[in-house]
């Protein structure tokens, strides 16, 4: 099967077909005659059919060389088409883009990116997935995933595209009843809003100025969504953590407060995931690039703040 699908014997062929010689297939091609030659000898060897009667003067098809010059023409131009779509794909977004990012991420940072690509390149599909559910890339067939905090150990490549902090943030109302002076240290011991996409974090460890304060939290209520977490903490049900770029509008605009604001938490990274692969496609490293941009703006905005 591998010899049948040989390519540069169709090439020698049908430009045989198409010059009437092997002496005018071979100038046409730049190679020597004898090459020519033995090409469409083999050809013929695995068809198990003669493709063409050799003369002196020149060379004529057989019926069998006509029908297979016509379905080889096919195959040539359709491989040529399929080689340069893929090659423009190369350098040029083209096609669907499919990704997935965190559901707050996706809707704070990476919908506005989809905007400013889709207006760039108007011929693009997007298939998006916003979920605080980690996609498997392979099996979903998927061309991107971000990933925000802590990466797991995987056989996909990444890409570092920015920091987050996270925050300890409450209502105004619920950080007004809180006691003077409270710290890390009585953290165990309020109310707090748990985050249940935020898998392995049973504790969390506070810093400042070299002490440090490793504690655990005590969630009243446990949201499945981020999103839904962020809603509680905003109704006055508790404490919760943040990444920066989840709360930053609440707190400027007075809807949230930090809590234990000289203290720090770790940060964590936001990541460009893709699936194991030689190449990447122009779609995905362009629309990885703007999104890289976006967020050096953000962080440019974060460190003013």
């Amino acid at each position: 099967m591998a010899d049948l699908l040989n390519l540069n014997r169709l090439v020698y062929f049908t430009t045989v077909m198409e010059t009437g010689s092997f002496t005018s297939a071979a100038d046409r091609l730049g190679v020597a005659k004898a090459v020519v030659s033995h090409q469409i000898g083999k050809l013929e060897e695995e068809l198990g059919a003669t493709l063409m009667r050799r003369t002196t003067r020149r060379v004529a098809p057989t019926e069998e060389g006509r029908l297979f010059y016509d379905r080889a023409m096919i195959i040539l131009r359709e491989a040529e088409a399929a080689y340069g779509e893929l090659s423009r794909a190369a350098v040029e977004p083209a096609g669907m883009l499919r990704l997935t990012a965190p559901l707050d991420y996706g809707t704070k940072m990476v919908a506005p990116v989809i905007a400013a690509y889709l207006r760039t390149y108007p011929h693009m599909r997007v298939d998006v997935i916003f979920d605080d559910a980690v996609s498997n890339l392979v099996d979903e067939q998927i061309d991107l995933g971000i990933r925000v905090g802590w990466l797991a150990d995987s056989s996909n490549q990444t890409r570092r595209l920015g920091t987050i902090r996270q925050i300890v943030v409450a209502s105004p109302a619920f950080a007004a009843g809180l006691p003077q002076g409270v710290s890390p240290r009585q953290a165990q011991s309020l109310a707090w809003v748990g985050n249940a996409q935020l898998r392995g974090v049973g504790q969390w460890l506070f810093s400042r100025d070299g002490d440090k304060v490793l504690t655990e939290l005590n969630p009243v209520i446990t949201c499945d969504k981020s999103p839904a977490a962020h809603a509680c903490v905003l109704a006055g049900i508790g404490l919760g953590v943040f990444p920066d770029y989840s709360v930053s509008d609440d707190i400027a605009e007075g809807r949230l407060v930090p809590v234990f604001a000289d203290w720090a938490l770790p940060t964590g990274g936001i990541h460009a995931v893709f699936p194991p692969a030689r190449f990447r496609p122009a779609k995905v490293r362009v629309f990885v690039d703007l999104l890289a941009a976006a967020e050096r703006k953000r962080s440019r905005g974060s460190a003013v703040a």
